[in-house]
């Protein structure tokens, strides 16, 4: 199966916190990949690497086959062309319209006239369900459908990837839905592959063809959805289950707490 994204022997600090430590990690083309762990181990970090917004202290990321690490400013704007981001917070412009919003990116980056517009924004608009909404701004629209519309601005280049940074945070469970029918059906419609960051595991799991689980500065674990499910490793059955100890302890690192309260040099 050909790869699209593949990370490494990736590192990175974040100055002594180290976050990732040999990291590698490969993604098929055409496929939902989705990325999994716990709050701080670098689940973003690693898209604003494939975009090429921060550079590891050392490894490769190679989209498409291009090393991210070796382009110019000119070159990685190119290749963000061929990216599409969906943030957790939708990032719309306050000032614009829902249609605006989504056109934006089109006229920014090509010289179609404005006809062509129209009708590119108004497909992408249909495709996630909102092209009645196009003249709303963001302030009039939930949270979900807020998503949708940057969703729709993310997909309005026909970009060969779409990264999405927490997805269902804050979404109703209508909403969540809608979301992983679009994530399936838009990636499947264009042929994109999708990469997805996500604390919600049932969502996940539901939507991804690979898993990701990264821990201790690495992909500690990966598969399908099913082998996911059904491993008795520890760490990933702690956070497929949603325990609260287990390897990833409760306690930050710490002292005895006996000997903590004790201590009369700290008083």
């Amino acid at each position: 199966m050909e790869t699209l994204i593949e990370l490494s022997d990736v590192r990175f600090a974040y100055g002594q916190r180290r976050i990732f430590d040999n990291l590698n990690l490969s993604v098929p083309r055409g496929k939902v990949g989705v990325i999994v762990g716990p709050s701080g181990c670098g689940k973003s970090t690693l898209l604003n690497f494939i975009g090429g917004r921060i550079m590891p202290d050392a490894g490769k990321v190679e989209v498409d086959g291009i090393d991210v690490t070796k382009l110019n400013r000119q070159q990685l704007y190119k290749l963000r062309k061929s990216m599409g981001m969906m943030f957790q917070n939708s990032a719309l412009l306050t000032d614009l319209n829902v249609f605006d919003n989504v056109a934006f990116p089109v006229r920014e980056h090509t010289e179609l006239d404005e006809r062509l517009i129209r009708h590119l924004v108004l497909l992408k608009l249909q495709m996630v369900g909102l092209r009645g909404a196009r003249d709303l701004r963001p302030a009039e629209l939930s949270g979900g459908m807020a998503r949708r519309v940057a969703l729709a601005r993310a997909i309005a280049l026909d970009p060969m990837l779409v990264m999405y940074d927490e997805p269902f945070t804050g979404l109703d469970p209508i909403s969540k839905g809608v979301i992983v029918k679009l994530i399936h059906e838009i990636g499947d419609a264009l042929e994109m592959t999708s990469l997805v960051v996500t604390h919600d595991v049932s969502e996940g799991l539901s939507i991804a063809d690979r898993v990701f689980l990264l821990g201790d500065g690495k992909v500690i674990a990966q598969g399908t959805p099913q082998e996911m499910q059904e491993t008795d490793v520890p760490e990933v059955r702690q956070f497929i289950d949603g325990a609260p100890d287990g390897p990833v302890g409760y306690h930050y690192p710490a002292p005895d707490y006996l000997a903590d309260l004790s201590d009369q040099e700290n008083l």
